[in-house]
């Protein structure tokens, strides 16, 4: 056991577990925010399941944080009904903590506290040694604009981080967040034409290359920011639904859980096995509420003309879908169109909607009650 003697009183000394992670960076920049990043999360996201929740997890997912890290320092943490932000360094210099202003700017990114740790990669250990909440960030925060971040100083840190716990539990009322501007949503060629700029590897901080709205709206669509990372790797296309269907499902979306199904479909009038029609079909499972939910997508009609069904089943045979619940399609911007969601008004035994789509057209599934550990994903057709 090491016994660190230099440590301020007040702050929190955890070990580094010993665990390896294989995952795939642009850069030797990346890659480095990444290693410190992980080796910060392995060691602090035990101790908030221990002494703070046991439900603290990774937000939106562990799959998704290549993506993040090929991007930004910081890791977002679910804490319950509140969001943690750790900000991890190796600088000895503890005067003052930078976040990224992607995490407090961006609506759906931003925290209700945020944790500064110093990373001592080669002791093994880790010093959380301040937080704050948002709305101290944006009170008394400097913003930098020449590397997008919010400084603040140590003294206007929360240092004792043993108070952290007993404030979120005997204080949970105190407003965490302060005011944040919503982003221009990008239309979609934009989107992509800025993708395929930031894509190249050679540009070690894409965050830096564009005006902060535009790279706020771009990576604050989990598609588009997965996209760009994979090309920024130099990865074929994972989310084409039509190559799924020729050599299976891609590693990116295996690792999110969809797999390939076989199905037995009986022909309108069949009376025997032999005229049965063997689909493929993709599915995925999804905890909604404390339940299992099976979401599939099947092909229906000819090749020249396919019409994707999406549905959506209860995992327990026999089961409903409680009133209430909303399956539903947008297009890869986010945009409504007909008959584009199919919704329970009573419980009922699936949710579906069909469609037909141009080739290289992309969808986005959304599903409310918002389903654990969800993410916008861009499945192509």
């Amino acid at each position: 056991m090491t016994t660190f003697t230099f440590a301020n009183p007040t702050d929190l000394i955890l070990e580094i577990p010993h665990t390896t992670h294989n995952q795939a960076f642009s850069n030797s920049a990346s890659r480095y925010q990444a290693e410190i990043n992980q080796l910060c999360l392995n060691a602090v996201l035990p101790w908030l399941q221990a002494d703070l929740s046991t439900q603290a997890q990774v937000w939106p997912n562990n799959a998704a944080l290549s993506s993040f890290w090929e991007l930004v320092n910081g890791t977002a943490i679910t804490l319950e009904a509140s969001r943690l932000i750790l900000i991890p360094s190796e600088t000895i210099d503890l005067s003052e903590m930078r976040v990224p202003q992607e995490w407090v700017d961006l609506p759906s990114w931003a925290g209700d506290y945020y944790l500064a740790v110093q990373v001592e990669a080669e002791e093994g250990y880790v010093r959380v040694w301040g937080y704050c909440t948002h709305a101290q960030l944006k009170d008394k925060g400097n913003y930098d604009s020449g590397d997008r971040t919010y400084a603040l100083d140590a003294t206007d840190l929360n240092g004792d981080i043993s108070v952290f716990a007993v404030a979120r539990e005997l204080c949970p009322q105190i407003a965490t967040r302060g005011a944040i501007l919503q982003i221009p949503t990008l239309p979609q060629t934009q989107a992509q034409n800025l993708i395929t700029r930031l894509a190249n590897s050679q540009i070690l901080t894409p965050r830096l290359a564009i005006p902060f709205p535009l790279w706020g709206g771009l990576i604050e669509h989990g598609g588009w920011r997965q996209s760009l990372y994979q090309q920024r790797l130099g990865l074929p296309e994972q989310w084409s639904v039509l190559q799924w269907l020729q050599s299976g499902v891609s590693q990116a979306a295996e690792n999110l859980g969809w797999g390939r199904l076989n199905l037995q479909l009986s022909a309108a009038g069949a009376r025997s096995v032999e005229t049965a029609e063997n689909v493929v079909a993709f599915a995925r499972q999804l905890a909604i509420a404390g339940q299992l939910y099976d979401l599939t997508i099947t092909p229906q009609g000819e090749a020249d003309e396919i019409i994707w069904r999406f549905e959506l089943r209860n995992a327990t045979v026999g089961a409903a879908i409680p009133g209430g619940f909303k399956l539903r399609l947008l297009t890869e911007d986010l945009q409504p169109f007909p008959d584009n969601e199919d919704i329970a008004t009573t419980a009922v035994t699936q949710l579906f909607v069909e469609v037909a789509l141009e080739p290289g057209e992309g969808i986005v599934w959304e599903i409310e009650p918002l389903p654990e550990s969800y993410e916008q994903e861009i499945l192509k057709f």
